[in-house]
């Protein structure tokens, strides 16, 4: 392809991945970027607000308030002021803005401590215990948030850019962890959460410096030769020393884990295939091994060593295979499968009669329901046989109640009936005498309505 054909293709892909053209002027990204420097007033309020919500977040295990926490903490100001001053050379800025980041740091710190010691729930939740180890991945996660951040800043729209980064980063709940450190006089706490938030400020200072000039933003004019150099040196001396550590971490973390799935998988061939069976397992990748803990057939010292010996082929080389076998303790496991057995057949039987008594004391129930319901068709067929005016019968069971009685309610029973003639008082007295003997201990109330004719 000639160069005059591929030079349009090449211009739009230029102009599409452009940051130029919405690209703010320098006054007004210097003017923003100042401005979200200090750390005084509403910012300060703020600040602690969030960071007891986060402590809160943190300590009750819940992503979604920590998140809500995130997304209203000022904290990215000093960290984008620290970048942008080191892009544009600005040395008093920088002091400024370290001043300010300090400032908030104590003041988050002292939030989070007066939290956590106060706070009825003291154990480490996983949201705390995820903010104590950094690693290398960390920094790629604030590297790149921080230039999403400060891009965000140098345009002429703003955007929801910095909340997204302020969660992305988590620059709150590394804080919000080494105050529980503080608190709990957890220091290996303290000293990883603040790590990871380090590096979270280094890496989004650092990206933020490398976009300001990138943007070739106008440096301070009356800049030292040999300051400048001296503030390359110290930012060059600040990124390494928490990019290794963290790469380190991240480099001990893929090795520990790649121990433990080499170290799943050898157990897997090797003792699950036999007739001893493993009931627990317990891998320690940090001091290499792997113990175990069998039930079955008795394995000799010979055949654990030749099996100890295959460890290096499956790439765990130097890693110790400790066994626990049931015979070591002396149990008969027969003797162990016979009383077990015993035990789920007796506390069967026990549900099983449980549940016989349940089922007889519904069936007595039942019948009782049946009888009463027998009992009541009676008296209605017996009454149309004694008063022949009677066309309707209805007859049924109720509670009486009566306004102002406060005793335990009784038994009633209702005899509502349609009769072809009004009848007389003493008829419906005799009526309900007459139930009453039938029904001892039922409060009778009769009701008879006379046809239209």
């Amino acid at each position: 392809m000639r160069r005059k054909d591929w030079l349009p293709l090449w211009t739009g892909i230029r102009r599409r991945i452009s940051l130029i053209e919405d690209k703010a002027d320098d006054e007004i990204i210097d003017r923003d970027l100042r401005a979200g420097v200090e750390m005084r007033g509403t910012n300060l309020w703020v600040l602690m607000f969030a960071i007891f919500i986060a402590s809160i977040g943190l300590n009750v295990n819940s992503t979604a308030v920590i998140i809500g926490a995130m997304l209203i903490s000022p904290l990215m100001g000093p960290i984008l002021g620290i970048g942008y001053g080191v892009g544009v050379l600005d040395i008093a800025l920088i002091r400024r803005s370290l001043k300010n980041l300090a400032i908030a740091v104590a003041i988050a710190l002292a939030t989070s401590t007066l939290y956590f010691l106060v706070s009825p729930l003291t154990s480490a939740a996983s949201e705390l215990l995820a903010r104590t180890t950094p690693t290398i991945w960390d920094v790629l996660v604030a590297l790149f948030g921080g230039f999403a951040g400060i891009i965000g800043m140098t345009r002429r729209e703003k955007s929801n850019i910095i909340p997204g980064v302020a969660i992305a980063t988590a620059l709150m709940p590394p804080l919000c962890t080494a105050g529980y450190g503080i608190a709990r006089g957890n220091w290996s706490f303290m000293g990883g959460a603040l790590f990871l938030f380090a590096i979270n400020c280094v890496f989004i200072a650092f990206s933020s410096g490398l976009v300001c000039r990138a943007f070739h933003i106008r440096q301070t004019k009356f800049v030292d030769a040999r300051m400048a150099s001296r503030v390359r040196w110290y930012v060059t001396a600040v990124v390494l020393s928490t990019l290794l550590p963290s790469a380190y971490f991240a480099y001990s973390m893929v090795q520990q884990e790649v121990f433990r799935v080499r170290a799943t998988a050898f157990v897997s061939s090797e003792f699950e295939s036999s007739q001893s069976h493993v009931t627990q397992t317990v891998i320690a990748a940090d001091s290499r091994k792997i113990e175990l803990t069998l039930v079955g057939d008795y394995i000799p010292a010979d055949r654990l060593a030749e099996i100890s010996a295959r460890l290096p082929q499956s790439g765990l080389e130097g890693a110790r295979l400790q066994i626990h076998q049931a015979k070591d303790n002396g149990v008969d496991v027969s003797q162990l499968k016979s009383t077990l057995l015993r035990d789920l057949y007796a506390q069967s039987q026990q549900t099983i009669e449980a549940k016989d008594k349940t089922i007889a004391a519904l069936q007595v129930e039942r019948d009782a329901l049946a009888q009463a319901r027998q009992r009541l068709q009676d008296i209605a067929r017996e009454l149309q046989v004694l008063y022949p005016e009677l066309q309707e019968v209805l007859v049924s069971e109720g509670i009486p109640w009566r306004a102002g009685h406060t005793g335990t309610p009784g038994y009633g029973v209702a005899i509502n009936a349609l009769s072809s003639r009004p009848l007389t008082e003493k008829d419906r007295v005799r009526i309900r005498q007459w139930v009453e003997v039938k029904l001892p201990l039922a409060e009778v109330v009769v009701v008879i309505r006379a046809a239209r004719s």
